[in-house]
């Protein structure tokens, strides 16, 4: 009676532990560092959700390289089976897109669909030379093979979309083995998704494909901001200009925005360039604002040092902090009120120093009109010229004509120029 009782407690335990759900993403847009960002939370937000499967939307024309793979090593350790679908109708998986798809659990495609067209090329759309033409494509079909083994798909289909660039439509791709399902509707591919069976991870038995309730992972400013900077053109742009804005104010000390704006850009290029993983990337930021906020007071920089600050800050802070995979509530009000508050009490400090500086001065002016000076060198006629006032060294105009040796008294001060007259 006792053995009974614990089997139906864990029983109930093993169903309670499993939430009836399938986490659902949508790609529309090129393969870049902001989808592999995204599809990495998705997954940690269906593995803590307990979800028992990941659904993907996909229609993009291709991306980088580099990306697809950091997704497709993603996909093969994942404790989760990608679902992944071509779609809408007259969408395409192209290029990393039809690679993504050959890495999935299981994939298909909407009628009115292509796949295909996967020939690496070179960012930057010139024409790739031939010896490293031939090590980019050896390369690349050498690696699909593996994965499409895995996946017991078509090994022809993925050696020719890569050699040829050969694309076909979903029905083709699908009569070939390229894909394991044609849909004519998302609830039709999720349908025939159910109950196949798949080797997930490490695990050496295969798992049975379950689909829920679809749960929505929806993209946030987190991953429309990465989006705007990952592009490859935009990205190296990016990279290059902040390093020519870095040695702009290297070799023109003083003038600060040259120097803010390209540690800002330089950091987020290497986000881009997945040099930097997001989260330390936006730890960086957020010390690089806060850098800039404590030179602003100590620096007379307009403002410059002071935005950039703020700026770094709020975007180091969206980088940082992920409440949709970690649990923690932050809302963009919350950063904005930080910044806000940073900047009040940045600017408050900048406003006294300021404010003590001019009194300083308003006291220097004071003590110079008392003081008596020597001249020390004339210029022309005598009416210019530098003299010692308090051991220091000061740029004099005169209505006297003055020769070195004379005694003369401060009457008022113009920026670094001192007016003076000659002791009678």
């Amino acid at each position: 009676m006792k053995s009974l009782m614990l089997i139906l407690f864990v029983s109930l335990l093993s169903v309670v532990a499993k939430a009836d759900c399938t986490t659902a993403i949508t790609i529309n847009e090129a393969i870049s560092a902001s989808t592999s960002d995204y599809l990495e939370r998705a997954e940690k937000r269906a593995v803590e959700d307990k979800c028992s499967s990941l659904y993907l939307r996909i229609n993009t024309p291709g991306g980088s390289l580099q990306s697809t793979r950091l997704i497709v090593e993603r996909i093969l350790a994942s404790p989760v089976p990608y679902l992944c679908l071509i779609a809408p109708r007259g969408g395409h998986a192209g290029s990393a897109g039809a690679i993504i798809l050959q890495a999935c659990h299981v994939n298909g495609g909407m009628t009115a669909t292509n796949i295909g067209a996967a020939t690496p090329i070179l960012g930057t759309g010139e024409k790739t030379p031939e010896d490293l033409r031939k090590k980019l494509i050896n390369d690349t079909v050498s690696w699909m093979e593996g994965v499409t083994k895995l996946r017991g798909r078509s090994l022809k289909f993925s050696k020719e979309i890569i050699t040829e660039a050969k694309s076909l439509s979903s029905e083709v791709a699908h009569a070939e083995g390229a894909l394991d399902i044609l849909a004519a509707t998302e609830l039709e591919f999720l349908q025939q998704a159910q109950g196949r069976k798949v080797v997930v991870g490490e695990k050496k038995e295969p798992s049975v494909v379950a689909v829920h309730d679809l749960r929505e992972f929806v993209p946030d400013l987190r991953y429309k901001v990465l989006s705007f900077i990952a592009d490859p053109e935009f990205a190296y742009l990016l990279f290059m200009g902040s390093l020519a804005l870095l040695y702009v104010e290297v070799t023109n000390p003083g003038l600060i925005a040259p120097g803010v704006i390209g540690g800002i850009g330089l950091v987020l290029s290497m986000v881009a360039f997945h040099k930097l993983d997001v989260a330390w990337g936006g730890l960086a930021l957020i010390l690089l604002g806060v850098a800039f906020l404590i030179a602003e007071m100590f620096i007379p920089s307009f403002g410059a040092l002071g935005i950039g600050g703020l700026i770094a800050v709020f975007v180091g802070s969206v980088f940082l902090f992920d409440a949709q995979t970690t649990g923690y509530t932050l809302p963009i009000s919350l950063i904005v009120s930080v910044v806000g508050v940073l900047g009040i009490f940045f600017l408050g400090l900048g406003y006294l120093a300021v404010k003590t500086i001019r009194l300083r001065t308003q006291d220097t002016d004071a003590q110079m009109q008392s003081r008596d000076g020597i001249v020390m060198t004339v210029e022309g006629n005598g009416h210019s010229g530098q003299v010692e006032i308090i051991g220091e060294i000061w740029k004099f105009v005169s209505e006297d004509s003055l020769a070195p040796g004379d005694r003369v008294h401060i009457t008022g001060r113009q920026g670094l120029t001192l007016n003076v007259k000659k002791n009678k």
